[in-house]
Formats: C-alpha cells, structure tokens, sequence
C-alpha cells in the first residue's frame, strides 16, 4: 500500500464529492420535470429505471478489467466525462429520446464507482474495510445531499433546466482535479491481474451472494423512495422548491449520519445481522407509512427515519462485498456487486412506475415496503442460522 499523504487525500474526497453532485443535484426535479414535459408516469419509471438496467451490465465487466489492468484512475476519469455528458443530454429539447439517453449514460457514469470505491479501499488494510466504507459513504451522501438541496433552489431561482447546467459545469470541475489523482494501489502492490480462474471463486463467495441480494432489494426500496417518487409525493402537497430541498434534507442528513457510524459505533455492540435487519425493519415501516401521511410535514418525519434507517445498512452491505476477497479480486468483487444491486435500481423504479400509473402513487410506495419485510426475512433467516454456528460473534470482534 502506497503512502497515501493528505493532500491526495483530500484531492479524492473533493473529486468523490463532486462526482456524487453532479449526478444527484437535478433527481429531486427530475421526475417533475419529466411530468411536466407531458411524460406518462410509465415513462417516468423506464428513464428512472435505466438508470440501473445499465449498471446491470456495465459494473461487472468494468471491474473485471480494472482488476486485469490494475489501474482505477481512467475509470474515475471516465466516470467525470460521462457525468458531463449526461447532464448536457438532458438540455436537448425535441424528442423523448434525449432524457432517456441522459439517464442511460448516467447510468455509465456510476457504473465507475467501482473504481472509486476499490482506489479508496486501497489505502486501508482489512482491518480498516469497515472505516474505509463508512468514510467513502459519508462522501456519498454528502455529495448526493449537496446536489439534491441545491436542486430545488436552482429550479424555482432560475429555470428547470438550471440544476442540469450547473451538473455539467461541477462535473468539469471534478474531471479536471480527478486527472492529479495517483493510484493508490499501483500494479495491485505487485500481484498478477485477475484471472478468470479466480473470476469463479469471487463469484461464489458466500458472504458477497448474500450481501448482493439484500442490495437488491435495498436499491430497490431507495430508488422508488426518496430517490425514485418521493418529490412527486411531495408534488402532490403542493411542494415549492424550498419544501422540496427540506424533504430531500430531512432525508440525506439522517442518512449521513448513520452512514458514517453503524460500522463504527453500532456493530461492536449489536453485530452485523441484527444493524441491518434493523435498518430494513424500520425503512420498510417508514416506507409504508408514507401512503398515510396527511400533511408535507409528516412527510418530512418518514423520510428523516428512512434516511436514518437506510443509512444503517448500506454502508455495511458495501464493505462486506468485498471483506473476504483478496485485493487482487476486489474490483471484481465490487463490480458484480454493484452489478447485482443494479437489478434493484432498474427494476424498483420500473415495477412502481407501473403500479402507479395503474393504480396511484401510493401503490409503489407499498411495493416499496414489500421488498423490505423479504429483506428483513432473508437477515433473520441468515442470523438465524449465523448464529447456530457461532459466525456473528466472531464477525462482530472481527474489523471489517
């Protein structure tokens, strides 16, 4: 592992920042904004779900052959063009083919997270898997929630096409720092490439199986939620742009919060199964509990305990993907991860577009609370049987 000093350390948190605003600062407005263009909400899903249906085959072979080059910068660097490139899409008027395109390569565009998210892990041993997660997750959320507050602001100050510009204009910014960033794992410290020998036994890891499933359905329930058709829940109370930004606050900031410390404070005392069992149980009530929400202020209540119970579990899902994978293996492992919880992404926002456009808004919402109680089943059943054989509380003294 190479000496990571500060400066590089600061360099990747901004670029990481950047990278996460420029994608999120116009998905508040963009499902109003498609609806305001005349687009049925069955279209809404399918640009939404694109999203994710391309992730579902682009993560994987892009993490393959960062393994086999052992290098992660150009796919950051890819990741920071494609950023721009998406945002511009979304400016060209005319055609139904242009938001939905903007949305696809967005979806290539976070299919290089996986570099992101092994470069950074690099700098840490396994026993800083956890630290490094939750740390990477904080500078998710905080660039996802700088985006999305400045969304609403830039929507109603200047003009819906605003937060698209300003994507396009902070995703320069972020290419041009990403081109100073040094590997931080040159040449994978020495070791061969991936092989596609060792392509099987990643796949058939126990733990990342498990851990991609759960994902499934978590990216599922995020993308129909505040991610998904939340603003148009909020529409529906006759949001402004500052209710809106508070929405999306009520929601990132509890997000960021817990983010940044189940693996740190909540683990040790609770173990893994049981902090995220805990996050789906709650996120799943929270989720059903909007179709009863009278008022935009109780809205803001569900989406403040949403935030915060999404935020146990999705930073502990990430670092137990690729805990158990050797280094030369982790963009690999990460890639079919990040691949596999795409098929939550793609298929939540396009099965609840469907319900809604058949059968209201809040259907979706249930839908949404469905795909948690079949997560939290799944936790039980695996601590459940973890736990005949002593596993959590050997993984609970474990670091990640």
């Amino acid at each position: 592992m190479t000496n990571f000093g500060a400066a590089q350390r600061g360099l990747f948190m901004a670029v990481t920042v950047l990278y996460w605003t420029s994608m999120y600062i116009y998905v508040p407005t963009l499902s109003p904004y498609l609806k305001d263009g005349g687009y049925s909400l069955q279209f809404i899903g399918i640009v939404l779900g694109s999203y994710g249906f391309v992730q579902m085959f682009v993560r994987f072979p892009l993490g393959i052959l960062s393994d086999r080059m052992g290098r992660r910068k150009p796919f950051i660097l890819l990741g920071m063009f494609t950023a721009i490139a998406s945002c511009l899409l979304f400016l060209i008027p005319g055609s139904w083919i242009w938001p939905l395109a903007g949305r696809i390569v967005a979806g290539v565009c976070a299919s290089t997270w996986v570099a992101f998210t092994v470069m950074y892990a690099g700098f840490f041993g396994n026993g800083g898997m956890g630290r490094a997660m939750g740390n990477i997750s904080l500078m998710t959320v905080s660039g996802q929630m700088l985006g999305m507050l400045l969304s609403g602001w830039l929507n109603d100050g200047f003009s819906p096409a605003a937060p698209f510009m300003l994507g396009a204009i902070v995703a320069a910014i972020g290419l041009a720092l990403a081109m100073l960033l040094r590997e931080s794992d040159p040449g994978g410290d020495g070791q061969p490439g991936m092989s596609f020998a060792l392509i099987a036994s990643v796949v058939k890891n126990a733990t990342l199986l498990r851990v991609s499933l759960l994902s499934v359905l978590a990216h599922g329930v995020l993308f129909i939620t505040m991610f998904g058709f939340t603003p148009l829940k909020a529409q529906e109370f006759g949001a402004n742009g500052l209710q809106l930004t508070l929405v999306v606050f009520s929601f990132m900031l509890p997000h960021a919060i817990a983010s940044f410390g189940s693996a740190a404070w909540l683990v040790p005392r609770f173990g893994y199964w049981r902090t995220i069992g805990t996050g789906f149980i709650v996120s799943g009530i929270c989720t059903a509990c909007m179709v009863m929400s009278p008022s935009i202020e109780w809205l803001y209540v569900t989406q403040a305990l949403n935030g915060l119970a999404q935020g146990l579990h999705m930073p502990l899902l990430l670092g137990l993907a690729i805990r158990d994978v050797d280094r030369s293996g982790r963009a690999t492992a990460m890639g079919l991860y990040q691949a596999l919880y795409a098929v939550g992404m793609f298929s939540g926002p396009f099965l609840a577009g469907w319900l809604n456009e058949n059968w209201g808004l809040n259907s979706g919402f249930l839908f949404g609370a469905f795909l948690a109680a079949i997560a939290s089943l799944l936790v039980w059943r695996w601590a459940y049987a973890d736990r005949s054989r002593g596993v959590d509380s050997q993984a609970r003294n474990r670091s990640m």
